[in-house]
């Protein structure tokens, strides 16, 4: 069996600017399997399609241990490396963050810097990096090189200006990245103008969301991506298709 370190390191190797990773956003032990009968070599598992399948909301409506335990379910399905979305962090501290984690066999995280514990409110910039900064050493401390992906919600919340968002959003991840930072996440829907910018201007590998039913690796590698993800777009659109099967019947 791969070691827990081995599989972090292989999934740090998959992030590569203009040669983008594909990493399917699952939620259980069967859409990873059929993931991963599809041919890909790593997995990330999204806070919104694990928090519908076990019938709680997104924004840390589900608990720390109910995650964990669909991680583990995965983990134990598959061999590929995978991620998971960690959201604001529920409240915890990267020690226990990073012990839950690996304890489940993940070895990568996405870290929100939307607190929805606190009214949904915006980390500052230099929180958000320090809590980056904690999950790095809890990950250094633990032996493993945990692929911790920094999200920001500017994009998302269309926090402030828009004149400047771009702008704070670099300053942002760049603080990040400075802090221990593998991939960075500027979440949201990106022109090409804008998305150049961040993919050019960030230091480390760029996170994107896309619709999977729209394929476009290739448009993406163009400018400079490295890593792309669907978000709970996968889910929703295998529901959409199992609506229309089931109308027939109803």
């Amino acid at each position: 069996m791969t070691s827990l370190d081995a599989k972090a390191k292989t999934l740090l190797e998959l992030h590569r600017p203009g040669d983008p990773v594909v990493l399917p956003t699952v939620w259980d032990a069967w859409s990873a399997n059929v993931a991963v009968a599809g041919g890909f070599s790593g997995l990330t598992m999204g806070s919104h399609p694990v928090a519908d399948s076990v019938g709680r909301s997104d924004g840390e409506g589900m608990s720390f241990e109910e995650l964990l335990a669909r991680v583990a379910q995965v983990t134990g399905a598959v061999e590929v490396p995978v991620s998971v979305d960690v959201e604001s962090g529920y409240g915890l501290e990267p020690a226990a963050i990073v012990e839950g984690l690996l304890g489940a066999g993940a070895v990568g995280l996405n870290i929100e810097d939307t607190v929805h514990g606190e009214g949904k409110r915006l980390r500052a910039p230099e929180e958000h990096a320090a809590f980056v900064g904690g999950l790095r050493a809890a990950a250094d401390a633990a032996g493993v090189h945990l692929v911790v992906n920094a999200r920001t919600d500017l994009f998302l919340r269309q926090d402030g200006d828009e004149a400047d968002r771009v702008d704070r959003a670099i300053a942002r991840l760049r603080l990040a990245a400075d802090a221990g930072a593998d991939v960075l996440y500027p979440v949201g829907w990106h022109s090409d103008e804008v998305l150049l910018r961040l993919t050019g201007e960030l230091p480390l590998p760029v996170n994107v969301v896309t619709k999977p039913e729209n394929p476009a690796r290739e448009h993406f590698a163009a400018l400079g991506v490295a890593r792309i993800s669907f978000g709970p777009l996968l889910q929703a659109a295998l529901g959409a298709e199992a609506s229309r099967l089931l109308a027939a019947w109803a």
